[in-house]
């Protein structure tokens, strides 16, 4: 049988989702916990990957057992393995077909960001010190979603076959007079893809670039016209949607 699940992380202490050499990762954690709580070994599958630094208030993933689980008694149990800084919401039986990352319809992503010092937030957002646009950036926002190709905000030397992706929403979003978050969602996202488009979104809100500016570097696809990478720190994998 094929089970979900579904789970939150603070990706300050890993090296992102993905299993890797040498390096601290989410899915390690998941994977290594799991197998010893079953005594077999289990291989996980994740919704996709976040970079290292990078949170998730919700990440799905899967994995299969022959047989049935008692989902809540092992969910509880699986979290009570794991580090604090993951958290374990629910388990549950899917249809065989169901994947953690293809079957994935929508992901949302925020990137916060606060004007004043804010020692609260230090660790969650970035915190930048001049003045910013929003209905400039907001208007880039609009333009985003006018297209498919997204090559200008892939990771150079990205390893990916395809930048096409379909964005659905592309916003900030004030919370009070000094804190923000940038909402985006789409069915895919390129690998560094957000950070790079908020890094050129904040040209635009300072005034280094025009809109029109904006608009040819999407169309451009070269990842070196397009603004520099944000903090990973601020950046959180907020839901994704079957």
């Amino acid at each position: 049988m094929r089970y979900f699940i579904h789970f939150a992380y603070d990706g300050t202490n890993y090296h992102g989702w993905q299993i890797q050499p040498d390096a601290n990762s989410v899915q390690e954690e998941l994977q290594k916990a799991l197998s010893v709580l079953l005594r077999h070994d289990v291989e996980i599958v994740g919704a996709g990957r976040t970079d290292a630094g990078v949170h998730a208030r919700q990440m799905v993933a899967h994995f299969e057992w022959d047989g049935q689980l008692d989902c809540q008694q092992t969910a509880y149990r699986l979290g009570r393995m794991l580090p604090r800084d993951i958290a374990i919401y629910c388990m549950e039986p899917v249809a065989d077909d169901m994947h953690a990352r293809f079957s994935a319809v929508r992901r949302t992503y925020h990137y916060y960001l606060h004007t004043e010092r804010d020692p609260f937030c230090r660790q969650y957002s970035c915190e930048l010190h001049y003045d910013l646009d929003f209905e400039r950036m907001n208007e880039a926002g609009r333009i985003l979603c006018t297209y498919e190709d997204f090559g200008a905000f892939c990771k150079s030397h990205s390893d990916v076959k395809t930048t096409l992706c379909k964005v659905s929403e592309a916003r900030w979003i004030q919370v009070d007079s000094t804190h923000w978050y940038f909402r985006i969602s789409a069915n895919r996202f390129l690998r560094n893809m957000v950070r790079a488009v908020v890094g050129t979104m904040i040209d635009v809100g300072r005034g280094r670039i025009t809109l029109d500016d904006f608009r040819k570097i999407v169309e451009g696809k070269q990842r070196t016209q397009a603004g520099e990478s944000m903090p990973a720190h601020a950046l959180f994998l907020e839901e994704i949607e079957y």
